[in-house]
């Protein structure tokens, strides 16, 4: 069995030499145990990164055929970087392993995703334990986030990010997904085909920066959201028809006060219904234009990403 994992890495100069030791590691001591194939590689995925990033992974590569190199041509983010990692593996592995660099993800995890597969599951999602190691707000807005993705209809693994195993065959599958607006831990469960869960303990960083502060995870949410579901589009018409009431309420109670002689020039409600009423169109032109624009980018069919060069040995 070949097994190749993916690693997309983005300024990762700090990190990169310890997370390269510890998954060679990883791979030797799988690879003496005979439970995989000594054509299998640790493919690091430069993003773009404007450190020296792709020298260490140029570096590595020519030291070690275990380690291969995916250099794309400018920043493509994280999950275009890993669609890219985890395309070049199709075809050249039976299961590729996809994990982020800053060594948060337990890699002897690894094992028991192996045993998962051999066992008959072509995806195995890495699943936190807990998330003791969060702050008080991360933690309360991530389980809100796979609430409200779970509510408007996507299928989500929860406390899951992209720390997973897929088979060959789930790559081709995945493949066929062309959307340009990319949301893979949306787009994996779509593949189907049989999946399990594997949980692990989620450590510190090891070193560095993370690379998602909480205007990119918002965003990050935001994308998720409105890439798998129609739902904020429809809520616009309940929250049309809910006003729609209300405004018929307040005309019934307007005549009525205008016939029994109670009529007050309100001023303050006056104000306070327009300003409700323009906020509530910009919002919901603003939602309206979010997927417009999904929509504008999915039509111009742009690549998701440029590789400027490949470096894996397959010998």
């Amino acid at each position: 069995m070949i097994l190749y994992i993916v690693v997309p890495c983005y300024n990762e100069e700090e990190v990169l030499p310890e997370t390269s030791r510890r998954l060679s590691e990883k791979l030797c001591d799988l690879i003496g145990r005979g439970e995989i194939s000594d054509k299998s590689r640790i493919v690091f995925v430069d993003d773009g990164s404007k450190d020296s990033t792709a020298r260490i992974i140029e570096e590595l590569h020519s030291e070690n055929r275990l380690f291969g190199g995916v250099f794309l041509s400018k920043n493509r983010g994280h999950q275009n970087a890993l669609l890219a990692g985890m395309m070049t593996a199709m075809g050249k592995c039976d299961v590729c392993v996809s994990m982020d660099a800053d060594l948060q993800d337990d890699i002897n995890a690894i094992d028991k995703m192996l045993e998962k597969y051999n066992e008959g599951n072509d995806i195995v999602y890495g699943v936190r334990s807990s998330r003791a190691t969060d702050s008080a707000f991360k933690r309360s807005t991530a389980h809100a986030f796979y609430k409200m993705m779970s509510a408007m209809g996507a299928e989500v693994i929860y406390d899951h990010a992209d720390y997973r195993l897929m088979s060959n065959r789930a790559l081709e599958a995945l493949s066929q997904f062309s959307e340009v607006n990319l949301f893979l831990r949306g787009m994996v469960p779509l593949v189907g085909f049989k999946s399990t869960t594997v949980e692990y303990t989620r450590g510190e960083r090891f070193a560095g920066k993370s690379k998602y502060p909480l205007k990119k995870m918002l965003a990050f949410a935001f994308d998720g959201i409105t890439s798998f579901s129609v739902k904020p589009i429809r809520l616009i018409s309940v929250f049309g028809i809910i006003i729609f009431l209300a405004a018929a309420v307040m005309l019934i109670y307007s005549l009525i006060r205008h016939f029994t002689g109670n009529t007050v020039s309100g001023w303050t409600s006056l104000i306070v219904s327009v300003w409700a009423l323009g906020g509530l169109q910009l919002f919901a032109i603003g939602i309206i234009g979010e997927y417009i624009g999904k929509i504008y980018l999915e039509t111009k069919r742009r690549p998701r990403y440029i590789i400027e060069k490949t470096l894996i040995d397959e010998q």
